[in-house]
């Protein structure tokens, strides 16, 4: 591809937001047929498994450490231009915005990313809380809600001006990286034949990893070529569904990598859905339900503002690129998530004893 002739053709912003548009569509074809969740992981793992759901998150989070480092041995991507590591993040933000995050996305039933999914299938539960999060999301990103995220988030930063390279801090080689990645792809496939998943299934969880490099190797391509700063980054929900929500409010709202992406993820969801014949409305089953949704949405919302990312932004894609904040942000979804499925399931004993 000749990025100079397709800049000079479109511009800068419009080539970011098509390359958003095609990480999105890599992304959400792949996560729909593969049924990736990192909620459905943390509940199957609360609930003493390992079964197909944990191997599934294992193996996308593997394939993008795998891509994404092999990425930088080859030169086609230097994580260090990443905004995710160019910039301080905060340890107070990962560990508050992460609990918040992991509790919120049992509530919802799913996280931010599976919840646009489930939205293009026609889910109507998904559609609702999806609006919350990105609605509370803009909040704590410029609104009511941005001086309580800035003031947690100031608590504890990292030092240095920047992330926290955890390689470089444990002072390994840059090939340990992929080392790591090789090594928990050997795990999720020894789970994922255990629990007797499909080759096709492996294929598209693999590929959910892949468009994670995919975003990361496009927007440093184009920083390479552009004329104007462009931000190195690559696919996450929580700051780009605030800023795809403003750009159909604000008439002088901008084309950029996050406003392609949402649409993407949608467009690819939708597509792969309808080739499976899974299309079909479904709503609630009740208020409780409902309650939960939104309440699960205002948290991860806030939640995933915080802690710099959400399950896949800082999950996945700050953790391929080993950020500091990020595997702690990780660490703390899963912790929030697991606490908040082990209540909800003391609860549901307590109303059928």
């Amino acid at each position: 591809m000749d990025l100079i002739a397709l800049v000079e053709g479109v511009g800068e912003s419009p080539a970011a937001a098509l390359f958003g548009l095609l990480t999105g569509v890599v992304f959400g074809v792949a996560a729909q047929r593969s049924r990736f969740c990192l909620r459905a992981a943390v509940v199957e793992f609360a609930r003493g498994a390992m079964r197909d759901k944990v191997a599934v998150w294992l193996l996308t989070f593997s394939t993008a450490l795998v891509w994404v480092q092999a990425a930088q041995l080859m030169g086609v991507f230097d994580a260090s231009n990443a905004r995710m590591m160019a910039v301080p993040g905060s340890w107070s933000g990962a560990v508050i915005g992460g609990l918040l995050f992991g509790a919120g996305m049992v509530l919802a039933n799913g996280c931010s990313g599976r919840l646009l999914v489930l939205a293009a299938t026609g889910n109507l539960r998904s559609v609702i809380s999806g609006l919350i999060f990105a609605v509370v999301a803009q909040m704590s990103l410029s609104g009511i809600l941005s001086p309580l995220r800035d003031r947690l988030a100031g608590l504890w930063i990292t030092s240095g001006g920047r992330n926290m390279d955890l390689l470089a801090a444990a002072h390994l080689p840059r090939e340990a990286g992929l080392v790591i990645g090789l090594i928990i792809a050997a795990i999720a496939l020894e789970l994922s034949r255990r629990n007797r998943i499909g080759v096709s299934r492996l294929v598209f969880a693999s590929g959910v990893g892949f468009a994670v490099a995919l975003g990361w190797v496009l927007t440093f391509a184009l920083s390479n070529v552009a004329f104007d700063p462009v931000q190195v980054e690559s696919a996450t929900f929580t700051g780009p569904s605030a800023h795809t929500l403003m750009f159909f409010l604000d008439r002088n709202a901008v084309l950029e990598f996050d406003v392609g992406l949402v649409p993407g993820v949608f467009l690819g969801a939708f597509l792969a859905a309808a080739w499976g014949c899974e299309l079909r409305v479904q709503g609630f089953d009740g208020p409780s339900p409902l309650r939960n949704a939104m309440i699960g949405a205002a948290l991860m919302g806030f939640g995933g503002m915080l802690a710099g990312g959400c399950a896949i932004g800082a999950g996945v894609t700050g953790g391929s690129i080993f950020a500091g904040t990020a595997w702690l942000a990780l660490f703390c979804m899963w912790i929030g998530g697991m606490t908040m499925e082990l209540l909800m399931g003391g609860r549901r004993q307590c109303a059928t004893a």
